[in-house]
């Protein structure tokens, strides 16, 4: 199975204070996914996020219905937590996400370890791109919920 590797950061003039709870609330990632992909949290009641933690959701990828599950793996607050798929599109889908103080603000990094099916190739067409996209309408709802400007140090 070929892993691949996506990593971004974004830099927020918040303190982590502000940050964490927002990321630790999991009904917000219907904020930060683009509306295109028609994301719904399926997990009904509030969600007490920690190690073990199972969300369900729903969304749509190139117009076709997905089912996705994530398991809470790793949660260290306010410094960081991950989320695994359980179920879902991708043979393995990783997602740790960190936060640091830095220069006033948080330093928000994402890093994703995922494989498709039909490996590389699938991956260069389709996916890579796709992940892009979606991490890049993240930043700018991230920016437009905490009111930040586009300068990045």
């Amino acid at each position: 199975m070929t892993t691949h590797i996506f990593e971004t950061e974004l830099w927020l003039p918040v303190p982590r204070e502000k940050v964490f709870p927002f990321f630790a609330d999991a009904r917000n990632l219907e904020i930060l996914t683009p509306p295109w992909l028609n994301f719904k949290v399926l997990t009904a009641g509030e969600i007490e996020m920690r190690v073990g933690a199972v969300i369900d959701y729903q969304l749509r990828i190139h117009g076709l219905p997905v089912r996705w599950r994530t398991e809470i793996t790793g949660w260290d607050p306010p410094y960081s937590f991950t989320d695994e798929q359980r179920r879902g599109p991708y043979r393995r889908w990783s997602h740790t996400h960190t936060f640091s103080e830095k220069d006033g603000g948080t330093l928000c990094r994402d890093e994703v370890i995922y494989a498709v099916p039909g490996g590389a190739v699938v991956n260069w067409f389709f996916v890579r791109h796709d992940v892009k996209k979606i991490f890049a309408y993240r930043v700018g709802a991230l920016r437009k919920y905490f009111e930040v400007k586009a300068q990045i140090p």
